[in-house]
């Protein structure tokens, strides 16, 4: 198979560049063009082995933001990777990858975090990290012990690994998809066991999760409409983490949800029946956060976050200026966005 350079253009590579006798091909601080990216071409060089500078940014190191940034980029070049090597870098990843997801998920700060982890631009592989982060805060809450919650780790973070057999034009279509491509889509899950069962010395939950996150407790779920009693813990945990990080990220055809709504929706079971102790749990722990937050109403007034009604949550009573104002009486306003 012709491996793509497309991704390597216009970067800047950190070392010299060498064909198979030693030969210099690109003197290392030169930026690959359409030219250079010829001669690599020409001289089979793997484009996976040609190492490139980060682009310059000011983001504070060690920021979730900066994490989740060196996450997903690595995420992606994992899944380029795999669209030619089919194994599975599992030590790799181990080693690399979970590990920034488990710090990231240490963050004091879990309104910053959930802020950090919303995908923004690059949807499928920040969604990646997303998800993986946030289950892991949900398993932390749980209480799992110490290597469960590392299989919970990596579980979540290659839990759509199926979807580097998706085509391009489906994965990233702007607008709805049609049936066929819909059915498609959700074979990503199948695909993800598949791919993980070839891979030496992992835990079987971890196929499991990329085979189950889709399922629903009521069996209205995919890809085997499975029910309660037959989907595997992590499946359930990283299920509601999934459909809380998609509808809280942009993605290619739908824009974020404000905060109530996402919220208001899953406690309504609007996307099929998930756990729903582990849903609670989620939700408290955002709803809680809140006390003390600046936030952006739906009338687009600036507020801050003074008190948690106990009986009505998602209405807390809210300070703009020097007014105080209770949303619990005034149900038409709610919580639009939380400012990190």
């Amino acid at each position: 198979m012709m491996m793509s350079f497309e991704h390597l253009s216009g970067k800047k590579v950190k070392f010299d560049i060498v064909n198979k006798n030693g030969a210099v091909l690109v003197p290392a601080d030169s930026v690959l063009n359409e030219d250079t990216l010829r001669l690599l071409q020409q001289h089979e060089i793997n484009p996976f082995d040609v190492l490139v500078q980060a682009a310059e940014d000011h983001t504070p190191p060690g920021s979730p933001s900066k994490l989740i940034q060196e996450a997903a980029n690595y995420s992606k070049h994992l899944y380029d990777r795999l669209q030619y090597d089919r194994k599975v870098p599992l030590i790799e990843i181990k080693n690399q990858l979970i590990p920034v997801v488990r710090q990231i998920s240490r963050h004091p700060d879990l309104l910053e975090l959930f802020e950090s982890v919303k995908a923004k631009d690059e949807y499928t592989h920040q969604h990646n990290i997303g998800v993986g982060v946030l289950s892991t805060l949900i398993g932390q809450w749980l209480n799992l012990e110490e290597s469960e919650l590392a299989l919970l780790s990596l579980a979540a973070t290659i839990h759509d690994i199926g979807k580097v057999r998706i085509p391009q034009e489906v994965l990233l279509k702007p607008g709805k998809l049609t049936k066929e491509e819909f059915d498609e889509m959700k074979r990503h899950t199948i695909y993800g066991y598949e791919i993980l069962k070839g891979t030496v010395g992992l835990s079987p939950r971890v196929m499991l999760v990329a085979l189950q996150h889709h399922e629903r407790l009521d069996g209205t779920g995919y890809p085997l409409h499975l029910k309660k009693g037959e989907i595997d813990l992590w499946s359930q945990i990283v299920a509601v983490a999934d459909v809380f990080h998609a509808i809280s990220s942009k993605r290619p055809y739908q824009d974020p949800m404000p905060f109530y709504k996402v919220v208001t929706l899953m406690r309504q079971g609007s996307f099929g029946e998930l756990n729903p102790e582990i849903v609670s749990l989620l939700l408290d722990k955002f709803i809680n956060a809140l006390l003390g937050k600046k936030v952006v109403l739906t009338d687009g007034c600036l507020a801050e976050v003074v008190h948690i009604n106990s009986l009505d949550d998602l209405h807390p009573l809210v300070k703009i200026e020097d007014s105080l104002l209770d949303l619990s009486r005034n149900r038409d306003i709610h919580i639009q966005q939380i400012l990190s």
